[in-house]
């Protein structure tokens, strides 16, 4: 069997032409990426100062001051220019008017200038004299004032007198005998069965007029007492008076109830 064995030849060239292949591509591929870096760095300058590039600065704002509120001024009263007679506080004749006494005799001169002659003059709140004075009116040597005229006001006249107080209701008594209409009160059916029977006293409290005006019962059997009331309400009297004043009374109703 192992008389036909071929012997291998040495794999040493083929190596050795691989291995320069190899060798001599990465040179290659050393020496193209060197040229590119080389280049990319001399163009990069030159491809910067071929770009428009703007510089973008950022200030902030300038602050606003605040703006003054104007002041408000008070605005001038106006003035009548046309004013066309003397404004004086109280009426002063002047030195050389003899036919006006003075008030008082003062060493002290008056603030208050003098009534000018032949001015029209009235009474005012200040002193001061007219841009176009109105001339007087004949045999006046101090104007004729034509200030406000003085209005008596008649005196008020007395509040009319408060209408008198009510009187409290004066007491009756038993008012069976003073009553002009005293109806009778109907006997209830219920009252009859259960033979109900007894007096009930009826309170009431009569106006001015002899109206029953409220009533209530104060005692008697409970089946009685309202057909007692009903019929107190609509009793009638005549009008009590004290003084010649009507007053209001009050005081009670009997009814008796017989059983039937």
């Amino acid at each position: 069997m192992f008389e036909n064995l071929v012997e291998s030849g040495s794999h040493k060239e083929d190596l050795g032409r691989k291995g320069s292949f190899l060798l001599g591509t990465v040179a290659i591929y050393a020496v193209i990426g060197i040229t590119l870096l080389v280049f990319s760095i001399m163009y990069a300058p030159a491809f910067l100062e071929s770009q428009d590039l703007d510089f973008i600065t950022l200030v902030a704002p300038v602050p606003v001051p605040p703006q003054a509120q104007p002041e408000k001024h008070e605005e001038a009263k106006p003035q009548n220019e046309k004013q066309n007679v003397d404004v004086r506080k109280e009426l002063i004749a002047d030195v050389s008017e003899s036919r006006v006494a003075p008030k008082e005799v003062s060493a002290k001169a008056s603030d208050i200038p003098p009534v000018r002659r032949g001015v029209t003059t009235i009474l005012g709140t200040e002193s001061s004299n007219a841009a176009a004075p109105v001339a007087a009116g004949p045999g006046s040597g101090l104007g004729a004032p034509t200030g406000p005229t003085r209005v008596n006001i008649a005196e008020e006249p007395p509040p009319p007198p408060p209408p008198p107080k009510p009187r409290a209701p004066i007491s009756g008594g038993v008012l069976n005998g003073k009553a002009i209409s005293l109806p009778k009160p109907a006997y209830p059916p219920i009252a009859r069965q259960a033979h109900a029977s007894g007096t009930v006293v009826v309170q009431v409290t009569i106006d001015e007029n002899g109206s029953v005006i409220s009533a209530h019962a104060v005692s008697g059997h409970p089946l009685l007492q309202g057909v007692a009331v009903a019929a107190a309400r609509g009793a009638r009297f005549s009008p009590t008076k004290l003084s010649g004043q009507p007053v209001k009374v009050t005081g009670v109703i009997t009814y008796n109830f017989v059983a039937q």
